[in-house]
């Protein structure tokens, strides 16, 4: 079925289309399920020939039919990583459980994490807060995969993985708290929690360290290259948790692999 990663990467740029409009809908007060697509600059409605994921944005070279207003790279890039997250995630779980009933459920399940994630991550950069209800639905999310894992993992410890969760929490949490949100915010604690009980103690803290380091340099880079940055300037952490939660979950890479690859 060497179609299907193909028919996945296609779902994923669909699936990218709709995400986009979730992340520039939300607190907007217009509905996600009504009301057709136009441009945000001169409102004109979009043909479907607009609409096609990545490559209307590229035959229309990035800028609106109508007013020749430039369309944001935004676009693309969600509807891009989606479709390569979604299509790293369907390999990966083929490849080691191959396909039945059972890993379209994990897959199934893992893309409407990575959705949401992603829908944090874009809406964070744009507006530098992480919306409640995605973060919750979130948060419900990874402890439905605890459920699963007590289903299906033998001698699987429920109770240690909430705990996990929570340890993986608390050095954010005690950021927010002595820093008076000046650091970190809430939401980040938030965040951090549901990355605590989707990934453990190991993953999280290895997708913890992924966000800091990344993180680093990202601030490091636009503090050298960009005058609209200094150190004053609050830059979203929320996007640099989720690359690290991206890294342990579809990549695989924890601090464990790590040391294994330098001995």
């Amino acid at each position: 079925m060497l179609w299907l990663p193909v028919f996945i990467f296609i779902l994923g740029l669909i699936i990218g289309s709709f995400l986009n409009v979730v992340i520039l809908r939300m607190n907007t007060g217009r509905s996600v399920a009504k009301g057709r697509s136009a441009c945000a600059r001169c409102n004109a409605t979009l043909s479907w020939y607009e609409l096609i994921p990545v490559f209307s944005f590229l035959f229309l070279r990035g800028k609106c039919k109508t007013c020749k207003a430039r369309i944001s790279f935004q676009y693309a890039l969600v509807e891009l990583v989606t479709a390569i997250i979604f299509t790293t995630i369907y390999t990966n779980i083929i490849l080691s459980t191959g396909f039945t009933l059972i890993s379209l459920a994990v897959f199934i399940f893992s893309a409407a994490v990575a959705s949401v994630l992603i829908v944090i991550f874009a809406y964070d950069i744009r507006h530098s807060i992480i919306p409640d209800h995605m973060v919750y639905l979130f948060i419900v999310l990874s402890l439905v995969s605890i459920v699963w894992k007590l289903c299906t993992v033998p001698g699987f410890q429920a109770g240690m993985a909430v705990v996990d969760g929570v340890a993986v929490a608390l050095p954010f949490f005690l950021l927010w708290y002595f820093s008076k949100g000046r650091v970190m915010g809430f939401g980040d604690v938030k965040l951090a929690l549901g990355m605590g009980w989707l990934l453990g103690l190991v993953g999280g803290m290895s997708a913890m360290l992924w966000a800091f380091w990344i993180g680093a340099v990202v601030g490091l880079l636009l503090l050298g290259l960009s005058r609209r940055y200094s150190m004053r300037s609050e830059i979203p952490f929320a996007p640099f948790l989720i690359i690290g939660t991206f890294m342990v979950s579809v990549w695989g890479v924890t601090i464990l692999s790590l040391f294994q690859l330098w001995q």
